[in-house]
């Protein structure tokens, strides 16, 4: 596969992508990139003011960019249901959906759904956010879904008896368990896609070791480790956010691959094509998990 460069990719104009969690770090350099190529970007964010200061800040590097602000609030169902009403109101089409947004190893909470903070932000709100506006998805030719995972999946598992720390909760357990099951999620949808005979893409990309806000609610000693150590051997958000636009954008990515960095234990390098665990393809984790996240979502997702 030929090295991926932004700015050769193909032309996005005319073309909607939405991005959660789109004012800051990874999310924010994905939305520029789309914004570089023509692409009417939904900034998919938590906060208004954080939101609109992502906007001004794209504007200036990106005079002409088309812009829009939906807020979401991933640790809410309800939020996410009326995300997708909205969006559904103003747009008849949808290209690209990057399930970006995420937190990593914060203390113990649960959401006003029941979930663990974790599960419900990394993984259960985008694959309700999915379900919802999957009738678009499947409408709008060669759309993609882009599913954000982490080197951290290969030390995950599907707890299905403590999947949202019911029993007990360690911070890095759930975090690694949220990753992994956003990877077995753009795998199992790839092949319920292709048993339907739609023409759509999902694919994964993880960004290496990226010095971002991610920690941003960690305990303190995960911020005073993994900050420095991020900084010497991973690399920063626009680097870290290649894999998700190669992802998105390189024309010969094909539906169930996986993004990642080329270099070291892939922390930081170019993106290009990696591999996941055994668990990770797992085909009847993956269904049962599937039918937990229905169940749990209180939503049918039928591809």
């Amino acid at each position: 596969m030929t090295k991926f460069f932004l700015l050769k990719a193909p032309s996005q104009k005319g073309k909607i992508a939405i991005v959660t969690g789109a004012n800051i770090g990874l999310g924010y350099e994905t939305a520029l990139g789309f914004a570089k190529l023509g692409a009417k970007v939904i900034l998919a964010c938590r906060n208004h003011e954080k939101a609109e200061e992502a906007k001004r800040a794209i504007l200036r590097k990106v005079p002409e960019a088309d812009l829009d602000i939906l807020l979401i609030d991933l640790k809410s169902l309800g939020s996410v249901r009326r995300f997708a009403e909205k969006f559904k109101e103003k747009y008849a089409k949808l290209d690209l959906l990057v399930l970006n947004a995420g937190i990593m190893a914060p203390p113990f909470s649960k959401t006003e759904d029941g979930f663990e903070s974790q599960m419900a932000v990394n993984y259960f709100s985008h694959f309700l956010l999915t379900n919802l506006l999957f009738p678009i998805l499947k409408k709008t030719k060669d759309s993609r879904i882009i599913s954000l995972s982490s080197i951290a999946h290969r030390n995950g598992k599907i707890d299905f008896e403590n999947i949202n720390a019911e029993k007990s909760y360690s911070n890095w357990e759930a975090y690694s368990q949220s990753k992994l099951a956003c990877l077995m999620f753009a795998y199992e949808l790839q092949r319920r896609i292709n048993s339907a005979g739609i023409n759509a893409k999902s694919v994964a990309a993880h960004p290496g070791l990226s010095n971002t806000n991610l920690a941003q609610n960690s305990p303190w000693i995960s911020k005073v480790l993994f900050g420095p150590i991020s900084k010497i051997i991973g690399q920063d958000a626009k680097s870290g956010a290649l894999p998700t636009l190669m992802a998105a954008l390189e024309p010969s990515v094909k539906g169930g691959e996986y993004y990642g960095p080329d270099g070291f234990m892939e922390a930081k390098g170019n993106p290009f094509k990696v591999k996941s665990t055994g668990l990770s393809h797992n085909v009847s984790i993956a269904q049962k998990l599937w039918q937990e996240s229905e169940r749990l979502t209180g939503q049918e997702f039928i591809v």
